[in-house]
Formats: C-alpha cells, structure tokens, sequence
C-alpha cells in the first residue's frame, strides 16, 4: 500500500501533529475530517476549528488559519483554503493522485493495510433453531455477520465465527411430541426435514390455537381499553386549541395506531379459531390435545433430563436437521469456523449456576435462581422454580467457555433488536464474573417487512422460508438474465448452464445486498423488483458494472495481466479520470467505516458511488477508443483497478461476481 495509511488516515496524521500542541485528546476532532460532499469545496473537509475554538476561547476562523499555517500537507494537497466561519477545505494534488493510484496496480491488497495489531474477535451469527427451516428472519443476522467477518479477517485481525444453533430447546420438545401424535411415517421415510417440519408446523398451531383461545377475553378488553382511549382523545382534541390541540393530536394518532395493532392481534387470533375450529381434522387435533403446551414442555424436560428414547429421537432428528441448514449456506456461500448449538453446553449449566450462587452473583427468589441488576428492573433467570435452564443460562454458560478456551479481546452478538434487554443483562452478567476486559458488543438490526409495513411473511400468514426466498430471487434473476442475454446485438452468449450459473449469482446476490445496503438499524421493505433493479444501489447494478469492465477487456483483446506489467502508467488527464482515481483511492476509508459501528451499508455506499463514478467516466473517456495508445493504456488500467475494487468490495460482503451478464 502506498504510504501505509488512506488518504484519509494520512491527512488525520498530518493534522493530528498540529493539535497535539493544542489539546492532549484529540480523537473527537480528527474524526471531524471527512470527504467534502461538494466538489466545489476541495476533495476533503476539516470541520474542527469551531468546536475547537469553543474550547480554546478562540475564534473559530482565526484557530483554522493558525492551524493551516502550522499544517505540513505540501507534498500531498494544494494549499489549503478557509470557507465560512473556519472550515479547512483541501484539494489532493493531481500528481499524488496519480502515484497513489498507479500503486494499485500491483497491489492485491488495493490500498488496504492489514492491522498493525492483531485482536482475537468471537462472532456469534445467524443461530437457527436446526428443528424446524430457516427463513426470511435468519437472512440478517447471517449476511451482516459473515460480512463483518469477512472484512474482520481482510484486516488481518483472528476471527472466529461460532453459529450457535438451538439444537436443545423448546423447539425439540415440540418435535418429540409431535413425533408421536402426527408422524407420516411413509413421509418421514421419504423426506426426513420436510415431515419434521411438517409435524413442527401441526404442533406450533395448535399451541398458537390455545393460547390463543385463553388469552381472547385479555385481548378483547385490551382492544375495548384502547378504543375508549382513542374516543376520549379525539373528544378532548376537538374542544382545545393552540399548542395543547396539537399535543393532544399527536397522542391521538399514537393511540389510534396503538388500536390498530390491537385490532389486527385480535383479528389474528379470530381468523387461526375459526380456522381450527371450522376444519374437522383441525378441530379434532385440538380438542384431543387441549394442553399441548404443558405436554411439549413435559417432553423437553424429559430430553434435558436425559430419558433415553428422546435422546435417541434427538440423535435421530440432529444430523437431518443440521445437513438441511448447512445445505443452505453452501447456497449462500456462508461457512463457520465452529457449530457449537445449546446442547454442547447443557452439562455446565449446573457448575455455573453453583458458582454464580457460591459467589453470591445469583440468588434464590421464589424458588428460582435470579441474577438482579441494580439499573435494570427485570432479573436474569438463570434456572427457573421447576429446575429446567433458559437460553440466558445457556448464553452465560457460553460466554464463559469462549472466554477461557478462545480468550477473545471482544465478542461480537448478531441478533436482532428485540433481544436488547437480554444482551443488557448478559453483559452485566459478564461483568460480574469478572469478565472486564473484553468488549462485549450487540451488533442489533431491524426487521424485514412486507409491502403492508408489517414483518415478511407469506400470504397465508407463514412466516417466508428462507430457501424459497432464494428459489424466488434465482427465478426472478434468471428471467433477467436471459433478457438481457437475447436482446445482445450479435445474439445470445450464454449457455444455458451458463445462464443458470449466473442467474444464481445474481440472484442470490441481489438478496444478500438489499440487506446489506440498508442501514442495520432500521426495518427495510423487502421487494424482488427493486432488489433486482440494474439501475440504483442494487447488486444487480455492482455485477452488471464489473462485467461490463470484464466485456470492454474482451471485446478489445486485451491481456489485462500483461498491461500490468508492461510499465504503462494510469494519467489523469481528464477530470472524470481524476474524479474516478479519487474514488477508488477511498476504498481504504469505505472498510473502515464499517468496523466504525459494524453497519456493512458503508461499504454498499461507497460501491454504489464508484460505480457511479465509472459510469460517468466510461462516458466521458473513451476507452477502447482513446486519442492514443498511452491513453488507451492508462483507462484500461483505470478500469482494472476500478473492477478490482468493486469485486474485492463485493467479496467483502460475501457476494460474488461473474464476468458476463
């Protein structure tokens, strides 16, 4: 890499020799340069004379012409030039541009330095329940977690990925009991995951069945409450006026959504009775079964007990569920260093809960082993009154095995939002152990919804499988991709194995990065059309940009390897050369940004800005066609170095390329 930093890593250096004569931290305000958002204003930004000033008693534009005067960038930036109140806006000299990107050339690394200190990284991700399919909501947690992976290793840091599966819980009580009552033997026979799924299915609806017959009379003055509160709102809103009407209008639109979700769990609940109840077979299984609930948990507590005919169904029913779900990644492309699921440490939990007594860390209350909190108002169980563990015993128990097997300097959770409070506590737990040295993070994320705003499921309710989102986005793609292919002016070019292979690329690339480009935080709309788009920040639009560098080397005969090696040289001699060259030199940046606060969206960001940026520059630039051999030269390396990053970046995220599309 040339110079060993990023640019912006290098004018962070550059000015961080300035202030250190100012203030002794001065971590917050070097993260204030940044790449300016108007070309008009240079290519980098430095926001920090005002804050600066403020602290100093100084003012903001004479601090910024103290600090520019002190500021060694000569070799690098034209002089530097003061806007507004203190802003310090550098423009990069074309010739350093040059030579930074020309250094890319050979290097496979492409800019990116590996870490200068190693750190040893645990990250738990994805995590399916391996008793029943994975579906639409396990698609996050696994392509955040092995981008983030990905990009970890790239560094050069020790990461080990663990997909902690539940292969103990609940779930296994549910298929044991209705192994028993529903088995299609035949079925089972023919398609061991499909029957086990099946019968996991029965079971789960009936148990939803009670419930949620039991808790409709709660649901129905939940409803009821609601609805009075809705009616005094609107009745006190339209009698006031000014700022308390205003007040008054925003708690009622809060309540009437709080109503419409209470409408729509009611509904819910009436619409699964009728259904049972109206469907003989339903209705039959239901009234045979009225405490399935009581019996699933009698049937887990005999496995964890260790009964011997459920352990060997256990056995039996482990090996097809975890060949289905590793038949899933290899789909994906998705691989782990270890699987270790619950049940490998069902046998400590009984040492750790004695130990968290013996310590006095966990206590007795009511007959069940609590751990409490002084800033959290809910206690962690750790075994309940009637002796079974919970998930949050197993979590502890796993912490504490990684800890004195790996010795990780952080760990790293890729669960959804909901389980913050969870992860709160066992941090806290943590603590308590006398774990204080290593960063426990809950890297959270939203939720994936529907078109109607409300999480992803089928259209008779189901929950989306996960390999039949695939089997969509595959079919969809490959539709694409042989409209593409026939509309060519010379013909078709791909073969049919071919078209496959690339309608699977594409296909399953197109989901991985919708995912990825939204911020992780939020809940994002799912949709095919849009995921698939060749225009917009889609994968599609990334393939489709690194296979049409791939076609301009084809259609030009060009050997790419040796143009690398023939001492021809990248020239910037236009701006949409330069502007191109810029881009790809913040590749560096783009990588750190993302381990930042672990959001992968920055990479897609900065993917979709330099294609962009190609996009324009294969405009504007002849490339095949340039004014001279020299200039032909020097695009056609600008456009390997281009490709190589958009690949590399890619590759980061755990997506692949193909050369044709």
């Amino acid at each position: 890499m040339y110079g060993g930093k990023s640019i912006l890593g290098e004018l962070r250096a550059r000015f961080d020799a300035v202030l250190g004569g100012l203030v002794d931290a001065t971590a917050e305000y070097l993260a204030l340069i940044h790449r300016s958002q108007n070309e008009r204003f240079g290519d980098y930004q430095a926001d920090l004379a005002m804050p600066l000033a403020k602290r100093l008693g100084l003012k903001p534009r004479d601090l910024a012409a103290q600090i520019t005067a002190r500021l060694d960038v000569a070799d690098l930036s034209e002089p530097p030039e003061l806007a507004g109140p203190g802003f310090i806006n550098l423009r990069l000299k074309d010739d350093y541009l040059a030579r930074r990107v020309n250094a890319l050339i050979h290097d496979e690394r492409l800019g990116v330095a590996s870490v200068e200190i190693p750190q040893t990284f645990v990250l738990d991700y994805s995590a399916p329940n391996v008793a029943k399919p994975m579906h639409v909501g396990h698609i996050r947690s696994t392509v955040i977690g092995d981008a983030i992976y990905r990009i970890l290793k790239f560094l050069g840091h020790h990461v080990i990925s663990d997909n902690h599966i539940g292969d103990w819980g609940t779930q296994f009580g549910m298929i044991l009991f209705g192994f028993r009552n529903f088995l299609d033997e035949e079925a089972y026979r023919r398609n061991p995951v499909a029957e086990l799924a099946r019968i996991y299915r029965v079971v789960r609806r009936l148990m939803d069945y009670h419930e949620s017959k039991a808790g409709l009379p709660k649901q129905e003055a939940e409803r009821e409450r609601r609805r009075r509160a809705v009616q005094e709102l609107r009745e006190q809103a339209a009698v006031a006026d000014g700022p308390t009407r205003s007040k008054l209008e925003k708690e009622l639109r809060r309540a009437e959504a709080a109503l419409a979700e209470a409408e729509g769990d009611l509904q819910a609940a009436n619409a699964l009775i009728g259904d049972v109840e109206n469907d003989p077979v339903w209705s039959r299984w239901a009234a045979a079964h009225p405490d399935i609930g009581k019996a699933v948990l009698a049937e887990t507590a005999k496995l964890h007990a260790g009964d011997a005919e459920n352990l060997r169904l256990w056995r039996e029913f482990l090996p097809h569920s975890r060949d289905e779900m590793e038949r899933i990644y290899r789909r994906l492309g998705i691989s782990f260093d270890h699987t270790l699921g619950e049940s490998f440490y069902h046998d400590q939990l009984a040492d750790l809960t004695e130990e968290l007594l013996r310590r006095g860390i966990a206590r007795v209350s009511d007959g069940a082993v609590c751990i409490f909190f002084d800033d959290l108002a809910v206690p962690m169980i750790i075994r309940k009154q009637d002796g079974a563990f919970l998930y949050a015993s197993t979590d502890l128990a796993t912490l504490r095995w990684r800890m004195e097997n790996w010795r990780p300097d952080a760990v790293l959770y890729v669960v959804d939002h909901r389980q913050s409070l969870h992860f709160r506590q066992l941090f806290a737990a943590a603590r308590m152990l006398g774990y204080r040295d290593v960063r426990l993070e809950h890297v959270s994320f939203g939720t994936v919804l529907g078109e109607d705003g409300r999480p992803f499921r089928t259209r008779a309710g189901d929950t989306v499988g996960l390999e039949s989102l695939l089997d969509e986005a595959v079919r969809r793609a490959a539709e694409i991709v042989a409209a593409n292919d026939d509309a060519k002016p010379q013909g078709p070019e791909l073969s049919p194995e071919e078209r496959r292979r690339v309608a699977e690329v594409v296909g399953i690339g197109a989901l991985k990065y919708a995912d990825l480009s939204q911020n992780r935080s939020s809940d994002y709309v799912f949709s095919y059309d849009k995921m698939l788009a060749m225009a917009g920040n889609t994968g599609t639009y990334m393939q489709y940009a690194y296979a049409r560098i791939q076609n301009i080397f084809a259609k030009g005969e060009v050997d790419i390897a040796a143009l690398r090696e023939s001492g021809q040289e990248i020239r910037l001699t236009h701006p949409a050369e330069r502007t191109l060259a810029l881009e790809i030199l913040r590749f560096p940046e783009a990588v750190e940004l993302v381990l930042e606060d672990y959001r992968p969206h920055q990479l897609t960001a900065y993917l979709f800005e330099l294609s962009n940026r190609f996009s324009t520059f294969y405009q504007e630039c002849p490339v095949l066609q340039a004014p001279s051999p020299d200039v032909r030269a020097g695009r056609l390396l600008l456009c390997d170095v281009t490709g190589r990053v958009l690949r590399r970046g890619l590759q980061l995220l755990g997506i692949e390329t193909v050369d044709r599309m």
